[in-house]
This record gives C-alpha cells, sequence and structure tokens, in this order.
C-alpha cells in the first residue's frame, strides 16, 4: 500500500492504474494530472492524490465528458451530479435521433426508395414537434376556411390536429412509416380539395339527413363484399333492402345517396387511421368498402339498374 509520501514516475503510475503513459503524459499537460513534482534528471513524478484524480479522470472520460468538463468537475467548478445530469440529457436527445435515424433507414430500406424519395423521407423525419403540428394546423385550416367557428363540425378539426408533442423515443417503423404518408397526403392538392368540400357540406347541412343504420351496414355490406355479390345484382339488392327500407321514400333514398357520396373517402378515413398509428394508438378498422359498396347497391337501385 502505498503513502502519501511515494512518488511514481510515468511509467510506474500507468502500470499501476492501467492507463497508458502516453495518455497521463497528454493529461498531465493539459492540467487534469499534474505532477506532484520532478525528479533530478527532470522526469514528472507523482503521489498518491494523483493516483485518486488519475482514476476520476480516466471514469469521467469513459463517460463520455470532454476535457473542458472533466477539468470543471476537478477544479469544483461543477460538481459531478450537476454535469451527468446534463449529459443524461444530451445523450437522451442523441439516443432519440439515433432510434429515429434507425426508423428511417428502415423505412426507405422497406420502400425501396430511389435517392430522391430517401430525401424526402428524411426531411420529414427531421421536422421538429412544432413544425410537424405546422403542416396539420395549416391542412386543418385551409380545410375549415370559410367555416363559421360555432359549427359544430368544428369540433371535428381539433381531433384532426391531434399530435403527439414529438415522436417517442424509440418511434416503430410503422409510427415514422406513418407520419411520412401523412405528409404527403395533406400536400396532395387533390385531397385538399375534398376534404374541404366535405368539410363544407356538413357546415351547410340543416336537417339532419337521412343516414342508414351503422349496425345494418356493417352487419351486410362486409359479407357482401367477401362473397363477392355484385351491388347492382339481384344478390345485392336483396342484401341492400336489408340495409336501407325498401319502403324509404324516393327522395329520402336520393338525399341518402348523396350524403353517401359526399362522405365517403378511403382518403379521408386514412388520415384518421395515420392520426391513430403516430399517437400510437390502435388504428380504427376501415369501413370505406363497406360503404362504398352500399353506395353502389343504392346507386343501381335508383338508376333503375336491371338486376343480374
Amino acid at each position: 500500500m502505498s503513502t502519501d509520501a511515494e512518488l511514481f514516475t510515468i511509467g510506474q503510475l500507468a502500470r499501476r492504474t492501467g492507463v497508458s503513459s502516453r495518455t497521463i503524459r497528454f493529461w498531465s499537460d493539459a492540467g487534469l494530472v499534474p505532477p506532484a513534482a520532478r525528479s533530478a534528471g527532470g522526469y514528472r513524478l507523482y503521489d498518491a492524490e494523483a493516483v485518486a484524480r488519475l482514476d476520476l479522470v480516466r471514469t469521467l472520460r469513459e463517460l463520455g465528458f470532454g476535457m473542458d468538463v472533466t477539468e470543471a468537475v476537478l477544479s469544483r467548478s461543477a460538481s459531478v451530479a450537476e454535469v451527468a445530469a446534463a449529459h443524461v440529457a444530451a445523450l437522451d436527445a442523441e439516443i432519440r435521433t439515433l432510434r429515429l435515424r434507425r426508423a428511417v433507414l428502415s423505412t426507405v430500406a422497406k420502400r425501396g426508395s430511389t435517392m430522391k424519395e430517401a430525401l424526402v423521407v428524411h426531411k420529414l423525419a427531421r421536422l421538429s414537434a412544432r413544425e410537424r403540428q405546422q403542416i396539420l394546423d395549416d391542412f386543418v385550416a385551409e380545410i375549415f376556411a370559410g367555416v363559421d367557428p360555432a359549427s359544430p363540425v368544428m369540433g371535428i378539426a381539433r381531433g384532426m390536429r391531434q399530435m403527439p408533442a414529438e415522436l417517442p423515443d424509440d418511434p416503430a417503423p410503422e409510427q415514422v412509416d406513418a407520419w411520412i404518408e401523412l405528409g404527403e397526403l395533406v400536400a396532395d392538392e387533390d385531397f385538399r380539395q375534398r376534404a374541404h368540400g366535405m368539410v363544407t357540406a356538413g357546415a351547410e347541412a340543416g336537417e339532419p339527413e337521412p343516414r342508414p343504420d351503422y349496425r345494418a351496414v356493417m352487419e351486410h355490406a362486409p359479407r357482401a363484399l367477401a362473397d363477392g355479390i355484385a351491388p347492382e345484382s339481384a344478390e345485392g339488392k336483396a342484401i341492400l333492402d336489408r340495409i336501407v327500407s325498401p319502403d324509404m321514400p324516393a327522395v329520402e333514398r336520393a338525399r341518402t345517396l348523396k350524403l353517401l357520396e359526399t362522405f365517403t373517402d378511403a382518403r379521408v378515413e386514412r388520415y384518421w387511421q395515420l392520426i391513430a398509428v403516430i399517437n400510437g394508438q390502435t388504428p380504427p378498422p376501415s369501413v370505406v368498402p363497406a360503404f362504398e359498396w352500399l353506395t353502389a347497391a343504392l346507386r343501381a337501385d335508383i338508376g333503375g339498374g336491371k338486376p343480374a
């Protein structure tokens, strides 16, 4: 066991601590591990305090602390706890960046993206939480333009803006995929016009429009789709009659068809599914195909299509 009076050369200190002589010399030149004295030949000598100091420097460096931070800790101008807390925050940010980068690369690989597509994916994924939110806010503001703020449909706008403060620390590939797809969707001018048209129609609606019973639609239309029953066929007419009463007046049937044609849109449904995925929720199942089948069946019936 060494005493405080015992002194070590750089070579002896290296053997004692396992730190290379070159590294000790570098740290010593930087003032992190100053020598206690010098030999008659001018060689640096280190005491027991230097051994403890060297061990602390090695630990701080292995934890990723820079030379300036290490010096601040050794000079007691900053505590180890303070420095550690700052580094934890920095590492958390770096980990989030690496995980996001991994998810983006996974998306690019899965899509077989071209260089141009890869650049778009990277750009979208790198957007800050505020920038991502702004894209949705601008989209929602455009499609709800001109709608009375007191209109009940404005409640939908709040849901359409729903985004997490930031992507999760470890975003799943499907979440990155969803954000990228959503960014592309809201940038599509045709989709923006379609969504605006749906919002305007909903805001302008006066009396409640006649609408088919949702449970009846989901009980019969998906089965018709699965069985390959054509909407305009005799079998299709029989299924239609189970969803929409044959006794419904012609004017109401026409209004129901218009309602279905106005508010049935696969892209709008996809918007809500993507929002759910981004927010870490289970996306709602697709119901649009069932309503598209119903729309086709009702259109054929009103148009006097002959049962096949």
